[in-house]
């Protein structure tokens, strides 16, 4: 068990405020602070005294990683955790299956497109199913909606371009309607002034949503499609799962984020990053069902799990109380983060005290660890799943 240190990723929509605060630093921050990373991808790694945690994790897999993680996903973690924050939204994207991600990797990698070439889609070949477990109030846009109640709203709002995709939609062509949406090359030439009006005048939470989206980026196809999407407000400690192909956009707010380690993205708008709408047609899940919200499981009387499908990753939070707290994942590689007060973590023989926004690094081979706090401390533990 050792202290880490995850690097921030400073993109333009991130927050001034939040990962600062956590971190106990003056706000406003100069820059946006989008992510805290904390994991192993070589595209960021955290670091343990100095040294990347790849760097540490390649030195010793089993030791670090245990053997039945590397059976099964070789020598690197397959997890990664991020504390997100966002002051304004992100771009409309999708995320590649298994099967995807290898090969678009593979193709990329063939083809000599650089790492870092802003056309590059595929980072690495692993998928990219994620969970994002609010720490305070969070809008988002997850998934597509059902078409029917896409059809009432698009009817309520009464905006004469969406009133032809009406009728479409409630014969369930939301594939071709979507298709249609992001192939437009003159969307400029539509209203969206006529549209943020109409959002307003219908003035639910969905609508302010689009209006918001719709006069930051006018004319851009990627709101057309925000208008077929669930939209999701999530309180504090409710969670979002996004499979493979879901389409999705935070808007605003802040979470704890893990997802299988990758970075793979294919945006759709809402970005002035690179936009490839064929691939991400290819890629994206037309399934149109409720919000994808996870709650969080009690685990005993001081911790909690959110529980989805995916192998490579568990958050769990713990409480910790005067009395030591057993952490989960005993025998697999464990992130700990401390989001909010003191915790003080022991292996039985050495101890390591957790302040608000730090984090450490826990390899398969320590002990069973525990936690206790005197104070309100909160504590959140990434692991394996199937470890």
């Amino acid at each position: 068990m050792r202290r880490l240190t995850g690097p921030i990723r400073p993109y333009d929509w991130g927050s001034h405020q939040v990962i600062a605060a956590v971190q106990g630093r003056p706000t406003p921050t100069q820059e946006p602070e989008a992510e805290l990373w904390l994991g192993a991808h070589p595209a960021d790694p955290a670091t343990v005294d100095g040294q990347g945690l790849d760097a540490l994790i390649a030195a010793d897999p089993e030791g670090e990683l245990g053997a039945a993680v590397v059976r099964r996903y070789g020598s690197r973690l397959p997890f990664l955790l991020k504390l997100l924050a966002a002051d304004r939204p992100l771009s409309l994207q999708v995320h590649p299956n298994s099967v995807q991600a290898l090969a678009g990797f593979e193709a990329e990698e063939a083809a000599g497109v650089p790492m870092d070439a802003a056309e590059r889609r595929y980072k690495d070949a692993s998928h990219k199913p994620e969970l994002l477990v609010a720490i305070m109030d969070t809008d988002a846009l997850a998934g597509f909606a059902e078409t029917a109640q896409t059809a009432d709203f698009l009817e309520k709002l009464g905006w004469k371009p969406a009133l032809a995709w009406v009728p479409r939609l409630r014969e369930g062509q939301l594939e071709s309607v979507v298709t249609e949406m992001l192939g437009l090359r003159d969307a400029d030439a539509l209203s969206y002034g006529e549209l943020v009006e109409a959002c307003h005048a219908e003035g639910s939470p969905r609508a302010y949503t689009i209006a918001e989206l719709a006069d930051r980026y006018p004319g851009d196809p990627g709101v057309l499609v925000a208008l077929t999407l669930n939209y999701v407000r999530l309180s504090a400690d409710e969670g979002i799962y996004l499979a493979a192909g879901s389409p999705h956009a935070y808007v605003r707010g802040a979470g704890m984020e893990i997802m299988a380690a990758s970075d793979n993205v294919l945006r759709g708008g809402l970005t002035s990053k690179y936009v490839d709408v064929d691939e991400l047609l290819r890629i994206m899940d037309f399934t149109a069902e409720p919000p994808p919200y996870v709650l969080p499981d009690a685990v005993g009387r001081t911790a909690s799990r959110w529980d989805t499908p995916t192998a490579e990753f568990a958050l769990s939070e713990v409480d910790p109380t005067p009395a030591p707290v057993v952490l989960p994942g005993t025998g697999g590689p464990r992130v700990l983060f401390c989001l909010q007060g003191e915790a003080t973590v022991s292996n039985g023989i050495d101890e390591l005290t957790l302040r608000s926004g730090e984090s450490a690094w826990s390899p398969a081979s320590d002990p069973e660890l525990t936690a206790t706090s005197s104070d309100t401390a909160r504590l959140f533990v990434a692991t394996v799943a199937d470890a």
